[in-house]
């Protein structure tokens, strides 16, 4: 009896025991959550750094002209295509010229109209002096009046001021005959320069009116050197400045940067201009639009080989900052900041132990930073896994 007892009451307490050690393991796995991942860590080395801006850009041609035409009239003739190179002074195009050509010819008839008036006067003149000049001969010896030879005198004096006067009509038609030459060549539009024709607006047998402005027939763009147009940012702006490095690529060839300068900063937003024409005003803008606000930084880059196009877009980087020869701690490893801007950095010490030290850093490009005080080379830091901000208290500033 006694050994059925100690069987029967062993079975209970044995299964007892597994359901607490089962228990214990499951709350244990519950509470003390998923296995952490290694810390990784890193030491302090020496290198260079550069801290960039990086901005959005638009290329656009050095130079960019509408050629357009000064008289109105139909456009007879287009002697250029789209893509064309063209030299300065070559033939763009022509307008129907009869009313120019026609305007020419009533100019120069009413120049030699003129002239030939003034030939008949001057011949009337020399005939007028010679009488005047004979009458005041014969007025000396008595042998005619007074009279006559005021008479003479009066004839002389009108002629030789109407003959002044067909100089000064002769000047004013020969100014108009000019002017008529000169719009006859407004018919036959040129080049303004060397370039390349990027758009064609108007097409042969269209009418021209330029009336109240000059019409655009083409678009003509120097592409041999580029001009960078940069989008600054009104948060990046105060540590941009001019004569400052950049680099730039093209989405078609993100692997392949241009160096250049920066020449320029705008002083104002381009919206300025619309701003102020409306009448609003401009400090009240960005509020009322909630809208971001961006400064236009120049630069110019050579394009002998073509491939860089207007319109473009191109992401810069614009060096704020550089520095060689630095200490460089991973930019991960910094964490919180305290109200004197120094950053909490966990140090793994020769003996295995961690403290946490308070850096000043420089310079950073999001991967590296540069070491101003804190920290020396060769220093062991500690890469949080979790991404948290650390939280001991035992920091020792250096």
């Amino acid at each position: 009896m006694a050994q059925k007892f100690a069987k029967k009451s062993f079975l209970p307490v044995t299964i007892t025991l597994a359901v607490a050690v089962i228990g214990f393991a499951s709350a244990r796995s519950l509470f003390s959550g998923p296995d952490q991942p290694p810390e990784l860590s890193q030491r302090v080395v020496l290198g260079t750094i550069e801290e960039t801006v990086v901005a959005s850009a638009v290329l656009e041609p050095a130079r960019l002209v509408n050629v357009g035409a000064q008289v109105s009239g139909q456009l007879k003739a287009l002697h250029v295509q789209l893509g064309k190179m063209v030299q300065q002074g070559d033939l763009i195009a022509e307008v129907d010229s009869t009313p120019q050509t026609n305007a020419l010819r009533i100019a120069k008839a009413a120049l030699a109209n003129v002239k030939a008036q003034r030939r008949a006067r001057g011949i009337q003149l020399r005939q007028a002096e010679q009488t005047y000049h004979r009458q005041r001969a014969l007025n000396a010896q008595n042998a005619v009046s007074s009279a006559d030879m005021e008479t003479a005198e009066a004839a002389f004096n009108t002629l030789q001021a109407e003959v002044e006067a067909l100089d000064a009509q002769i000047s004013q038609a020969s100014v108009e005959v000019e002017n008529a030459e000169v719009n006859l060549g407004y018919t036959k539009v040129r080049a303004p320069m060397d370039g390349t024709v990027v758009a064609v607006v108007t097409k042969a047998g269209q009418t021209l009116n330029a009336v109240q402005a000059a019409p655009t027939i083409v678009v003509l763009a120097q592409l041999d050197m580029m001009r960078v147009k940069v989008q600054i940012s009104e948060t990046d702006i105060g540590r941009v400045r001019p004569d400052q490095d950049v680099r730039f690529t093209i989405m078609g060839n993100p692997n392949d940067p241009v160096s250049a300068r920066l020449e320029q900063i705008e002083p104002a937003p381009t919206t300025i201009a619309t701003d102020s024409g409306s009448g609003t005003g401009t400090s009240a803008t960005p509020i009322q639009g909630s809208q971001a606000v961006y400064y236009n930084g120049l630069f110019s880059t050579p394009n002998p080989d073509g491939r860089l196009r207007p319109m473009m877009t191109a992401s810069v980087r614009i060096v704020v900052g550089k520095a060689e020869k630095v200490p460089l701690v991973p930019w991960p490893a910094l964490t919180a900041r305290d109200a004197q801007g120094r950053y909490r950095v966990r140090l793994r010490l020769p003996s295995g132990d961690t403290v946490e030290r308070l850096v000043v850093a420089g310079l950073t490009d999001k991967i590296n930073a540069q070491v101003i005080d804190g920290l020396s080379i060769g220093d062991e830091v500690i890469i949080p896994a979790d991404g948290e901000v650390s939280t001991d208290s035992d920091v020792v500033s250096m």
